[in-house]
C-alpha cells in the first residue's frame, strides 16, 4: 500500500509529495507491482494490454495465437505502413475462430494480472490500446478510473483523459476528434493534464524507431496553451524524438515506454 501524506502546507499542498508515473505498461505485471514504491500515489495514463511486441515478436496476444512467424510478417507489413495487406492477412489468420471471444479470454488475463499489480491509490486513464468495456471488473478500490475527469493529489488538481485518436492502425479504443476534444474541455484548467496521447507538436510524436508521426491531439495542444497547466505527462510514442518540452509555462513530459525501461517518472513537490 501507497501511504498518503497527512498534512498540508499553507497553499493547500501535502509538504514532499511524491507521485510516479506510468504509461504503455504492455503486459509488464512484474515491474508494475513495485512501480508505486516510495510515492504517495501512482499515475497510469494507460495501455496495459500486449497485442504485439514489436521488439520480440514471441511476446503478445497475436503470437499466442498465431505463431512468432505470422508476428514476423504482421510487424512487417505495418512497419512498411502497408495496412490494407496486414488487415487482409490478418482476416485470413482469424477466418474460422471467433475473433472477439478469443481477444477479449486473452484481455481478461492479462488485465487480472495487471490490475492486481497496482498499489493503493493507483489513479489511471484508458490507451488506445485498451478495452475500457472491462476495467470496471477489475479496477480494486484503490483504483480509481478517470476519463475526462479530475481529481486532487496532494494539494494539486490532476485532469484525465484516455484514448488515441482513429488511425489506420484501428486499435481498440480510438475515438474522433471532437469527442477527444469534448473530454479536454471537460477536464478544464488542472495543475497537471495527463492523457496517454501527446500534444500535436512534431518533436513530441514522431517516433524515431518506428519512424513515423504517431497521432496527437491538436485540442490537447490549444488546451496547453489557454489554461498553461504547470504539466502535460503522455506516453504513446515509445521512442519519440524529444521526451519533455516546454509550451508556454507547461513542461510537457513524455514519461516513457514502461514496459521497456520498468521504471516510473517521479513527479515531486
Amino acid at each position: 500500500m501507497i501511504a498518503m501524506a497527512a498534512t498540508q502546507n499553507g497553499r493547500g499542498e501535502r509538504p514532499g509529495t511524491r507521485v510516479h508515473v506510468v504509461s504503455d505498461v504492455h503486459g509488464n505485471a512484474r515491474d508494475l507491482a513495485v512501480a508505486g514504491e516510495g510515492a504517495d500515489a501512482l499515475i497510469c495514463l494507460g495501455d496495459l494490454i500486449l497485442f504485439l511486441d514489436y521488439a520480440d515478436h514471441s511476446r503478445g496476444i497475436f503470437p499466442d495465437l498465431f505463431g512468432e512467424e505470422n508476428a514476423d510478417r504482421i510487424v512487417e507489413l505495418r512497419t512498411a505502413r502497408r495496412f490494407e495487406e496486414a488487415r487482409a492477412f490478418g482476416r485470413r489468420l482469424w477466418a474460422g475462430l471467433d475473433r472477439e471471444a478469443a481477444t477479449e479470454r486473452a484481455v481478461r488475463k492479462q488485465y487480472a494480472e495487471l490490475f492486481a499489480a497496482f498499489p493503493t491509490p493507483t489513479y489511471a486513464t484508458y490507451g488506445n490500446v485498451d478495452m475500457p468495456a472491462l476495467w470496471p471488473e477489475y479496477a480494486g478500490p484503490g483504483t480509481t478510473v478517470l476519463d475526462g475527469e479530475r481529481v486532487e493529489i496532494g494539494g494539486r488538481v490532476f485532469g484525465f483523459v484516455g484514448g488515441g485518436l482513429r488511425t489506420p492502425m484501428r486499435t481498440p479504443f480510438e475515438i474522433g476528434d471532437e469527442e477527444y476534444a469534448a473530454k479536454i474541455e471537460a477536464v478544464g484548467e488542472v495543475d497537471v493534464l495527463c492523457t496517454h496521447i501527446p500534444p500535436e507538436v512534431p518533436e513530441l510524436v514522431y517516433d524515431t524507431v518506428a519512424r513515423r508521426f504517431e497521432r496527437g491531439s491538436r485540442a490537447l495542444l490549444d488546451a496547453i496553451r489557454r489554461t498553461r497547466p504547470r504539466y502535460s505527462l503522455f506516453g504513446h510514442v515509445h521512442q519519440p524524438l524529444a521526451r519533455r518540452m516546454r509550451i508556454g509555462a507547461t513542461e510537457c513530459v513524455n514519461v516513457g515506454h514502461f514496459a521497456r525501461t520498468g521504471k516510473p517518472w517521479v513527479l515531486e513537490w
